[in-house]
């Protein structure tokens, strides 16, 4: 009984007293995260592979 009270307590305060943003700003939001995501996905993925041709300049450098 306790977990349904709680489930039930917390919906109606979701509904009564949470801010909800408006559509318009939900999407402006997603649409700046997509592209920070990429960004910092191409940003990871560019010192990644700056490092592994780096790795292997310095392994050849060794081997000869």
């Amino acid at each position: 009984m306790k977990v349904t009270n709680y489930i039930s307590e917390a919906f109606s305060e979701l509904k009564t007293n949470v801010t909800w943003p408006e559509w318009a700003e939900v999407q402006r939001l997603a649409v700046i995260v997509a592209v920070f995501s990429i960004v910092f996905a191409l940003l990871t993925f560019g010192i990644d592979r700056g490092f592994e041709v780096l790795v292997a300049n310095i392994y050849s450098a060794l081997k000869n």
